[in-house]
Order: C-alpha cells, then structure tokens, then sequence
C-alpha cells in the first residue's frame, strides 16, 4: 500500500464568500473532501486511489491523506483504512462530507464496504453537499469539474488523466501482482497529484463559492 501525507499551508483563510450551508459559512472547518479513483467492470472492482483532506484551522493548513493499492491482496485493506480515516475525522468533529459529482464514488465504495462485509456508510456519519448538485440548483445548468477550477482561476499541475486511462491503469494493478514494480515512480505521482489536486480543490472552490455569479 501507498500512504501519502501532505500537508498544503494557506495564507488567510476569508470565509466571507463561502459557500453558505444550514445558514453557516463555516462549514469548511467541518469538512472532509473526498475523491476516489477506482476501476469498475460491470460492478465495483476496487478502490484504486482514496483521497481526502480537511482544513485544520490550529496550522491553518490543508492536510491531505491519499491510499493507492499495489496489488490486489491490498483491495480490502484500502477499504479498512478508508473506514478507519471516516471515523478518525468523526473524532475530530468533522460533520461534512464534500464532493464533486461525489454518487459514484459512494455508489463504489458502499459497494465494496458491503461486499466485504465492513458495517460502515459514510452518509450516515456525514451529510453530503455535492458541489456539482448545488452549481447545478444555483445556475441551473451543469458543469465538470475542470470547467468549474476554470472558473475560480483554479490552475492544476501536471497534466490531467481521464478515468478510462486510471482505470485501466488500476485493472492491470489487479490482474498483475508485479504491474505497480514495472510502473514509472513519475506515473505513480502523477495519478497521486492528480487525486490531491481534486480533494484540495474541493475546499478552494468551497471557499471562494460566492464570488462567481
């Protein structure tokens, strides 16, 4: 198993254009933003990347926590580490569970949590506020999330990987016991860069959601 860190320091967090929830503006330091990268064939296969992060206000920084699986002996453990992460968070007072277009990603690990008979579902420790719903309920139209990074001035490193080409990567990590030794270390930070850029993007567009109109 991959466990990657990351700690990500801010400047001034202004809460004034957050986005606005239960009549709080707040909520950021409640809340956990989460993104999976997965391979699915008919049903649920794995969880190939997990990726959260929340704000901690005390270091004014985003902390940012990434599982990547090498191997299919690790498909449950990933899913033991993500249910032990949600309860970590619960701990910390974390009641929020942030995403972008996030029923996938739940639909997959529910999925995965039932098949291997873990007693655990994240919507009911958390509430859910899906940023891609609640663009849609504001706008009336939808939008992907690049489009909406586009909009906040958000601008990504690296370059972007679409989710046939992860999960094709993640097939061949299952198939293939020895597929993540073969594997360039730059292919591996680029797919972790990728997800940490998609949970730390969550919270910037969270944050500064009132000041597109």
């Amino acid at each position: 198993m991959i466990v990657r860190e990351n700690l990500i320091e801010l400047k001034e967090v202004d809460e004034t254009y957050s986005l606005e929830f239960m009549n709080r503006k707040n909520i950021y330091k409640e809340a956990v933003y989460f993104d999976l990268e997965h391979y699915v064939y008919k049903k649920p296969i794995c969880v190939g990347v997990f990726g959260c992060c929340y704000y901690d206000e005390e270091l004014n920084s985003i902390v940012v926590t990434q599982y990547m699986i090498e191997n299919r002996s690790e498909v449950v453990e990933i899913l033991h580490l993500a249910e032990k992460y949600f309860k970590k968070a619960e701990e910390k007072n974390k009641k929020f569970v942030i995403t972008f277009s996030g029923n996938n990603d739940f639909h997959v690990i529910n999925y995965l949590f039932e098949k291997y008979k873990i007693d655990f579902k994240i919507t009911e420790h958390f509430e859910q506020i899906d940023l891609q719903k609640e663009y849609e309920k504001r706008f009336k139209e939808s939008t992907g999330l690049k489009a909406l990074e586009k909009k906040f001035g958000i601008e990504r490193e690296g370059e972007l990987i679409s989710g046939s080409n992860l999960a094709k990567t993640f097939s061949k990590v299952i198939k293939d016991k020895d597929y993540i030794i073969r594997m360039p270390a730059e292919k591996i930070t680029k797919i972790l860069l990728y997800n940490e850029q998609d949970v730390v993007n969550l919270f910037h567009i969270l944050i500064n959601w009132d000041k597109i109109s």
